[in-house]
């Protein structure tokens, strides 16, 4: 037998249309015979609400002030407190009179080695591949064999490779070693067998025995002889020709018997330089760097950032300043100017910022004695409205969307409810 189930109640009949807006619900009843419509949130509410949310985002982000700027800032207020990640990382010092002093009393000047300054060249001695001019007076025919119509070249005595070098009469003479008057001595001697009382002269009409070689930010790079004047380090380069615009004039350096001799070339500017003392042998090497290497770079808040390349042997920080133009007046923190120096090992020792508060031009009176090193980073921080101004230049974009979406939902609400 089967149980009979309960006979239900029956449910009144569902909505025959809906339709739905952005802030509010309508619907058709067929028992009331007519539309109905639930406001979600009433029009001016709604309106209300978007842009009082768009000012509260706004107004939120503005309250952080400079948090969310954009660009670099350094916040000198976290160097030096325990366990934040610049203070294990840099060291703050201020540029004062003081340290200008500290920095003047432990500098070094640079000096020429001692054993440069010993070496004097002395007399001229005959090589391989010299090329010599022998005359003896009243015969011709020893001075210019191949004829006075030749070229003097044409007549001259070759040093073989080694050493010797062949004379009428006298045969082969080992030439190599012996000074201009040894040689003309030893020729004198053997000629009186064959000539009464011969006057002998001599000349070099090739040095290609002994020579240097100059490479490096040089116009005229190559080999230089050693003749019977000796040849000093500046006369060398001077040949050469320096070039102005690439070369590191305080890097030149001496290579001689595999050791190497640094020497400052801008030093001749310095009083008592003694470089012009300094004179080259054979198989002596010279070598001036390229300045590509040796940059300090301005950045920041400065009228032209770049990077600025050594030439001399020191650029302190009024000349790095002034060489971009000096500090942007419109948007630059005089306060916040600092030298960034990083350390040979991170990992041991902290990084050194040093700061100049340049509020007043005057500063750069201490600037000027300040020296920078190569690859040093000289940083000119914003001023505070600038930060401000430049966070404000990114907010505006958003704020105009959301005023712009409240706007246009407001009209089609509007539009929809009429």
């Amino acid at each position: 037998m089967v149980a009979e189930l309960p006979v239900l109640p029956a449910l009144p009949a569902p909505p025959v249309h809906a339709k739905r807006t952005a802030r509010s619900i309508a619907f058709y009843h067929p028992e009331q015979s007519g539309w109905f419509r639930s406001d979600v949130f009433p029009p001016q509410v709604s309106s209300i609400m978007i842009r009082s949310l768009s000012l509260a985002v706004l107004a939120g982000i503005a309250l952080q002030g400079c948090m969310f700027s954009p660009g670099q800032h350094l916040d000198t207020s976290q160097v030096g407190r325990d366990g934040s990640p610049e203070s294990s990382r840099i060291e703050l010092i201020p540029i004062t009179p003081k340290l200008i002093a500290q920095n003047a009393a432990t500098k070094v000047q640079a000096s020429v080695p001692a054993e440069l300054l010993a070496f004097k060249p002395g007399a001229y001695r005959i090589g391989a591949n010299d090329v010599l001019y022998i005359t003896v007076w009243d015969h011709p025919e020893l001075t210019a064999p191949s004829g006075p119509q030749q070229q003097i070249d044409a007549n001259g005595r070759l040093v073989r490779p080694d050493g010797t070098m062949f004379y009428p009469y006298i045969g082969n003479i080992h030439a190599a070693g012996k000074t201009i008057e040894e040689l003309r001595g030893f020729i004198a001697e053997r000629l009186t067998q064959f000539v009464d009382s011969p006057q002998v002269d001599w000349s070099v009409l090739r040095f290609a025995s002994q020579k240097v070689v100059i490479s490096g930010a040089i116009l005229k790079a190559g080999q230089q002889p050693i003749t019977t004047s000796p040849l000093s380090v500046v006369e060398a380069v001077g040949t050469a020709t320096v070039d102005p615009l690439n070369a590191d004039l305080a890097g030149l350096t001496l290579t001689r018997d595999g050791r190497e001799y640094p020497l400052d070339l801008d030093s001749l500017n310095s009083k008592g330089s003694q470089l012009h003392n300094v004179y080259l042998k054979d198989g002596d090497q010279l070598y001036l760097p390229y300045n590509d290497r040796k940059k300090i770079y301005v950045m920041g808040e400065v009228s032209q950032p770049r990077a600025l390349t050594f030439k001399i042997n020191r650029m302190n920080l009024a000349d790095a300043i002034g060489t971009v133009g000096g500090l942007n007046q419109a948007t630059s923190n005089g306060n916040a100017l600092y030298v960034i120096r990083g350390a040979e090992n991170l990992e041991t020792e902290p990084a050194k910022v040093f700061q100049l508060d340049a509020e007043s031009p005057t500063a750069f009176a201490i600037a000027s004695r300040f020296d920078l090193q190569p690859q040093d980073i000289v940083y000119v921080g914003p001023a505070g409205v600038t930060r401000w101004n430049r966070l404000i230049s990114q907010l505006l974009p958003s704020a105009v969307i959301l005023g712009t979406g409240a706007a246009a939902t407001n009209n089609l609400s509007e539009a929809s409810s009429r």
